[in-house]
């Protein structure tokens, strides 16, 4: 697993280790069942806190990414709840056009970028 963090970003860390997660299950670099790094290993790994990697996996394990079992550690489950997860899309969405709106973006401009974005992922499961 390849994680990326920009030590630079405005952009908490770890945020960017939870989005890096996600993407990569998205991209299919990690797959449901997989274990993730320790805690441990993943700080050393990043050369970051462990607090920082604990924070992010307890925030994947809220969003219903990943359970926290005590013998396999982090491991990839996500939470089938489609409909949830369709309600909690749509809110973060809202906000997201409501801002592209105040900038002059088009539903058509949007539309567009959906479909580049689906089109990274194989999109397999999205159409």
């Amino acid at each position: 697993m390849l994680i990326k963090i920009d030590f630079n970003s405005s952009e908490a860390i770890y945020m960017q280790l939870r989005n890096q997660i996600i993407m990569g299950i998205a991209m299919e670099d990690i797959r449901e069942g997989d274990e993730l790094p320790s805690v441990r290993q993943l700080a050393d790994h990043i050369g970051i806190n462990m607090h920082t990697v604990n924070k992010a996996y307890n925030v994947l394990r809220q969003e219903g990414i990943i359970q926290l079992d005590r013998r396999r550690g982090a491991v990839i489950c996500i939470d089938v709840d489609r409909l949830q997860a369709l309600e909690d899309m749509k809110e973060q969405l809202r906000i997201l056009l409501a801002k592209g709106s105040c900038k002059r973006i088009t539903k058509e401009e949007v539309h567009e970028l959906v479909d580049e974005i689906y089109a990274e992922y194989g999109c397999s499961r999205g159409e």
